[in-house]
């Protein structure tokens, strides 16, 4: 995956979050968007997610600037797999039920061939005991685990994920990272925004601090951790490694 931003500006409610964020063109696997609360990572994402148009900027992934209008904002969305700290699963559905909507309704797909496609990604993902459950009867990480086998369903060109372990207890975060990692294995790029660096080592090839809104720092995951990045960075992370 190809990624390059240049000048990114967004303001939400009169405050400005990302402030002519720039990124020089990178080809990774995983990327980690780590730093402060506040600092934009989650509005960042959600820029790559289509979800909101920036103020000024460009985004170009792979290639290809992200598009402008609403309309096709809205078509390149169905190309993203997003999953958010709160999951959004449907509690009204079982976890079958939860990957089988989309893949019906927003993707066009059959209702047995979709059916077909969400049991097998539930037995691939170690879930299918679980199919028939809703998600009030999950786990916290179980809950996790469903959202990303739904979001990986979907066969998205990139899988965006927004603190993937916040909620979670330290078993089920492995659980979770277990199954982000065998994702990237299959060569489905991923961008996480996470506050656990044990994770991000784990997880990622590369690592972009974001701080008030602006890229402090992008460098490979190894190079990042074992090279200082500055007296703000290093103190940010002695600060959280220490915890």
């Amino acid at each position: 995956m190809q990624l390059e931003i240049k000048d990114l500006c967004i303001s939400l409610g009169g405050k400005t979050v990302l402030d002519t964020l720039s990124l020089p063109e990178i080809d990774l696997q995983t990327l980690a968007l780590i730093g402060p609360s506040g600092g934009g990572k989650s509005t960042l994402l959600r820029v790559l997610g289509g979800l909101l148009p920036p103020d000024s900027g460009t985004v170009r992934l792979n290639g290809k600037l992200l598009p402008e209008s609403e309309a096709e904002r809205r078509n390149y969305r169905r190309s993203m797999g997003m999953v958010f700290q709160n999951w959004n699963l449907f509690f009204h559905l079982t976890a079958l039920e939860n990957i089988v909507l989309p893949l019906v309704e927003i993707h066009g797909h059959p209702r047995k061939e979709a059916t077909d496609k969400a049991l097998a990604y539930l037995e691939r993902f170690g879930l299918h005991a679980h199919a028939h459950k809703k998600p009030q009867e999950l786990s916290g990480g179980q809950q996790q685990r469903v959202a990303l086998v739904r979001a990986r369903a979907i066969e998205p060109e990139v899988l965006l994920l927004d603190e993937p372990t916040s909620a979670l207890d330290p078993e089920m975060a492995v659980q979770v990272l277990e199954l982000v990692e065998e994702v990237a294995a299959e060569g489905l790029p991923v961008i996480l925004v996470t506050h656990h660096l044990a994770f991000a080592k784990r997880a990622a090839d590369q690592i972009a601090f974001l701080k008030a809104g602006h890229l402090a720092a992008c460098a490979d995951t190894d190079s990042f951790f074992s090279t200082p990045q500055g007296e703000d960075i290093d103190r940010f992370l002695s600060k959280v490694l220490s915890v």
